[in-house]
């Protein structure tokens, strides 16, 4: 396998490419193509050449590019008002956080912007919990993490990664984080202290290369969080909302955590929107003051939120995901390709782990870009399938068909 050394489309992308190169930082290896126009699953360069969007913006496009719900919501919201900050009220606000706390069988939910501040805002709740319910002794409470966890990129959260370079030249870091394997009860167990207030788990390790953890491992983890008066937080800003064929990962077990945190799909695309979703006896516990964002709770995203919400349910995409997902992997692993170490993954969440001795994944997302289609690689050897849950059976057969050619 060899490194494709071209750019998708002509001078016009190389120019802007080039432009982005020079005044951007670089904290991003974007394949080489400028994306001019999208819909549904298919987005088009600036010349007019047609790809497949494998990658969903890490699955924030689960409705697909430009639903035309979606975007009839923003567009209706944005000819009335879209901003008044929380300072005010705005007809949207409380019937956004109705519409989620009802879907996710909650009590309250805490609404954000980025997937990070979400996860910011759990880690605030659960030591707030833990000091004024739990009585941990004050700035002593501790939250348990996981090896190559992926939570977001603030100082705080890269302060518990796993992972060199998220870490390197960022500290000093917020202490009050333990680290144990993922998938590793015994070690959860271990990790337990009386100063114990909350277990920070993705139920799939995604940014990992689709790390999934035995069968079980969410039911049982929730016991032992349960037995221990420790909160279970669930991380399902990439696997919530349809992606791995349920409305939450955490259901394929029948698991209902303390609290749920959401970002990505919950903005259809569109606009950044993320939440906390938990009981009162958690998130009923903050005062004003304690916590805000000029941002959050917007009216625009409440628009693009509730609209997202219901393309989600009536269009039943976990169901969807479920059973295209089920089709994908079972085609993948039919190939039986020299290349391909493992195909893993749940609903339209798939990962493809390329063999050490075939090279690393990026040359292989660079000859599907040449076939029309875009994946990105994870940690090096996994190439991540995770269409849009709008994908239909044709659609998936012309990808499978392009796949093939470059893994078999």
């Amino acid at each position: 396998m060899t490194t494709s050394k071209t750019t998708a489309g002509g001078t016009e992308t190389a120019r802007l490419i080039e432009t982005t190169e020079t005044f951007s930082a670089h904290n991003y290896h974007p394949l080489p193509v400028v994306i001019g126009k999208a819909e549904g699953v298919w987005v088009w360069d600036l010349e007019g050449k047609r790809y497949m969007d494998m990658l969903s913006a890490y699955s924030a496009l689960n409705q697909g590019h430009r639903h035309p719900r979606i975007v009839a919501a923003l567009k209706e919201q944005a000819d009335k008002v879209t901003l008044t900050s929380r300072a005010f009220h705005n007809e949207l606000f409380g019937p956004f956080c109705e519409k989620l706390c009802r879907l996710a069988g909650m009590e309250m939910t805490l609404l954000m912007n980025s997937g990070a501040e979400a996860v910011e805002t759990a880690i605030k709740t659960a030591r707030k919990w833990g000091y004024k319910v739990k009585k941990v002794p004050q700035d002593k409470a501790e939250i348990i993490v996981c090896t190559n966890n992926f939570h977001g990129r603030t100082t705080t959260i890269v302060g518990f990664s796993s992972e060199d370079q998220y870490r390197e030249d960022f500290g000093p870091f917020t202490p009050g984080f333990r680290l144990i394997p993922y998938d590793d009860l015994d070690a959860l167990k271990k990790a337990i202290t009386p100063n114990t207030i909350g277990f920070l788990v993705e139920p799939i390790q995604g940014e990992a290369g689709i790390m999934m953890p035995r069968d079980g491992y969410l039911k049982a983890a929730a016991d032992i969080c349960r037995q221990n008066r420790v909160l279970l937080i669930d991380d399902e800003i990439q696997t919530g909302f349809g992606r791995t064929g349920r409305m939450f990962c955490a259901d394929h077990e029948g698991v209902k955590p303390d609290l749920y945190i959401v970002g990505k799909a919950l903005g259809g695309g569109v606009l950044p929107v993320s939440a906390v979703i938990g009981r009162r006896e958690t998130l009923g516990l903050f005062r004003p003051g304690d916590h805000g964002s000029t941002f959050g709770g917007n009216p625009l995203a409440c628009a693009v939120g509730i609209a997202s919400l219901d393309v989600i349910v009536d269009e039943r995409l976990p169901e969807k995901s479920a059973e295209m997902g089920g089709y994908f992997m079972s085609r993948l692993r039919a190939l039986n390709s020299p290349h391909v170490r493992e195909v893993r993954g749940k609903g339209l969440l798939i990962g493809v782990e390329i063999k050490a001795e075939r090279g690393k994944a990026r040359p292989y997302c660079e000859k599907l870009m040449d076939l029309g289609i875009l994946a990105k690689e994870t940690h090096d050897q996994v190439i991540r399938f995770a269409p849009p849950l709008v994908i239909s059976r044709a659609d998936a057969d012309w990808a499978l068909e392009r796949i093939a050619k470059v893994l078999a």
